[in-house]
Parts: structure tokens; C-alpha cells; sequence
């Protein structure tokens, strides 16, 4: 393992290396400090942890590795089984471009990911971020990836406090110059540990960071007050009818939304377009699935996407076990939970079932 202390002095660098030699934190993606990573790991990690915990990303992770342990393999899977296998995490545009990606690789450079953060940034799915995260882990180049947790330490050293997101680029370059040429990996995962472990967005450690004498922020007193956001536009709220179908078989209907937009390529409970003004019954009604008796549930479903708020009146009706309904997807209620539904959508099975033991 190179040596920490070879870097030169006053660095902080070699302070936070030392301090991530002794406390990095055990990820089931993550190599050693000093040992080689598996670029494939790498990636699919990175993916996964865009504006996603990594308390909650470990069991997909693993989950994603069992079953397709390479990049050949995921790229091999059918789509509608990985967005399944994705189901929970959010954002899932994310998983078709986590898809389109393993098949580019696997297809188009023989399962070896492009090593530079330039080369990567071509590839589905991989922005400015992820592009210099995984060509600083996998590969060693000098890159300076900026997550919220680096932004955070970013802005704290320097005592920056310029507005994000509109500083991104300031605080990239501030971070660019943090970055040793050994080590550059590791040294992107300290700080990510540093942000997430001890200089945490609200009562950060500071007794107990390696940084703390070298800290702008700490010395002016504004450590809490960093970094500065701007401040977010209210999301707009939209409004559906979901139509819950149980069949007397005990199935119910479900279908898969449009392969572009939110949840696209997902199962979903069949519902109206997504609106700005609610729905009176004549007007969803020619959305129902199959001609039936419905009957509108109480109570609403409310999920907040990143950019809108959905909220959702359930109508559910019985129907005999020889309905047929166009681009039905009939699935036993037992059977739901292994369907991969978003959360928005087991939201309002839920909420369906629930009320229909009422």
C-alpha cells in the first residue's frame, strides 16, 4: 500500500488518507484502502447511490451481484427483470440507462469499462459525477467527483459559501485541487467518509476530523451554515385515478407504463394521465381498464417524485375470473410483492387492499 506520509506537507491529502487507512468504512463494493476495485462494482454502486443512501443501496447491491455477478451477464438480463430487480431504489431512469450501459460495454468494449472520467462520461447514463468517481476509484486517474457528502467538506474547508447548485463548478475546482496524483481513489472515498461519518450536514464532529486545524469554516463559526443551497422551487402536485381490478380468480390487473417518462418501463396499477386538476368520474371514467361497477375508494394516495407530487383516488371493482382486459398483466394479490412494483404503485395496492378488507 503506498504510504500516506510520503505526501507532501502541509497536504490535506495526506492527513485525510492516514485518517481513511484507519476508519474507511466497510462497503460490500469497496475495495480495501490501497487494493485494486472492481470496475463493475465501482460502477454499478455509484449508479445505485445517486440521491440514494448506502444503508439502502447494500441490499440491492449484493442482490444485483448474485444475480448477474459481471457486466456480460446484467447486460444479458431481460429488461423487465432488472427494473423488478431495481424496484425501490427511485429514479428509474436510472435503471434503464444502468441497463443500456451494460449493454454498451458488454457489446461494444468486450465487458472492459473506458478508463477515463472522458471516455465514461459517453456511456448511458453516466454524468459528470459518476464519469469521475469511477475513473478516480476503478482507474486511478486524478479526477475530482463532487457529491453532496465532498460538497459538504468542500464548502467547510474553504468556508465557501456561494449557493449550490449554482457553484458546482467552483466547488469542483476547489476540489480538483485537493486531489493527489497517487492514490486519487482512495482519496475520493475519504472524503465521502469524512462528509458522511463526521462532517455531516447538522452537528458535525469536529473533534474528531483530521481536517479541524485546517478548516476555514470551523475557524469562522459558519461549519453549520454550509454549504449554502438556493433555495427550491415548490413541486407542482398532479392528480390520477388508479383503477384497482380484482378479478374472482384473485388476480389483479396490472400493466406496464410506457418504456419513457416517470416509472417508465414499470408495472403499474392502471390509472388516468397524471394532471394538473383533479378528476371528476365522467372524465376518468373512459380510462377504466374493463367495463365495471366501480366504486371510489376513501381516502387518497400522495407520492412525492423529485420534481411533483403525486396524489391519487383509487376506484376498485370485482370482476368474474374470465375478464379479459387489453395489455393486462393479471398477477395474483399474494403474488404482488414479487412483482418489483415502484413504490408509488405498492403505495396504492396498499392503500386498495386495505381498504377493501373494510
Amino acid at each position: 500500500m503506498p504510504d500516506a506520509d510520503a505526501l507532501p506537507e502541509p497536504s490535506v491529502a495526506r492527513r485525510l488518507l492516514a485518517w481513511y487507512d484507519r476508519h474507511a468504512r466497510r462497503l460490500p463494493w469497496r475495495a480495501p484502502p490501497g487494493e485494486t476495485p472492481e470496475p463493475y462494482h465501482v460502477w454499478l454502486s455509484e449508479v445505485m447511490l445517486q440521491q440514494t443512501s448506502t444503508a439502502a443501496v447494500a441490499p440491492y447491491f449484493q442482490d444485483f451481484i448474485a444475480r448477474w455477478p459481471t457486466v456480460h451477464d446484467l447486460a444479458a438480463a431481460p429488461h423487465a427483470e432488472v427494473m423488478a430487480a431495481w424496484a425501490g431504489l427511485g429514479y428509474y431512469a436510472r435503471a434503464r440507462n444502468l441497463h443500456a450501459c451494460a449493454q454498451v460495454v458488454s457489446r461494444d468494449y468486450g465487458g472492459a469499462f473506458p478508463e477515463s472520467a472522458k471516455a465514461l462520461q459517453a456511456l448511458p447514463g453516466i454524468g459528470p459525477y459518476t464519469a469521475a468517481a469511477v475513473a478516480a476509484i476503478a482507474f486511478g486517474e486524478p479526477t475530482a467527483p463532487l457529491d453532496g457528502n465532498i460538497e459538504r467538506v468542500v464548502a467547510r474547508l474553504h468556508d465557501a459559501h456561494d449557493p449550490l447548485p449554482g457553484a458546482k463548478s467552483t466547488f469542483r475546482g476547489l476540489m480538483g485541487d485537493l486531489v493527489p496524483a497517487d492514490r486519487p481513489g482512495d482519496f475520493a472515498q475519504a472524503m465521502m467518509d469524512l462528509g458522511a461519518t463526521v462532517c455531516q450536514p447538522t452537528s458535525p464532529k469536529c473533534m474528531l476530523c483530521p481536517l479541524a486545524d485546517m478548516c476555514a469554516a470551523r475557524a469562522a463559526g459558519t461549519a453549520e451554515t454550509l454549504p449554502r443551497k438556493a433555495k427550491k422551487k415548490p413541486r407542482p402536485t398532479r392528480y390520477a385515478v388508479a383503477f384497482w381490478v380484482a378479478r374472482a380468480d384473485g388476480c389483479v390487473l396490472l400493466r406496464r407504463r410506457p418504456a419513457r417518462g416517470l416509472l417508465g418501463g414499470m408495472l403499474e396499477v392502471p390509472s388516468t394521465d397524471w394532471v394538473a386538476g383533479t378528476w371528476d368520474p365522467a372524465s376518468a371514467a373512459p380510462f377504466a381498464p374493463v367495463a365495471a361497477a366501480w366504486t371510489e375508494l376513501p381516502g387518497v394516495v400522495r407520492h412525492g417524485f423529485t420534481h411533483l407530487i403525486l396524489e391519487v383516488t383509487v376506484w376498485a371493482a370485482a370482476v368474474p375470473a374470465d375478464t379479459e382486459a387489453a395489455d393486462a398483466v393479471w398477477t395474483p394479490v399474494d403474488r404482488l410483492g414479487e412483482a418489483g412494483l415502484p413504490t408509488a404503485m405498492r403505495k396504492i395496492v396498499e392503500h386498495a387492499i386495505g381498504h377493501s378488507a373494510d
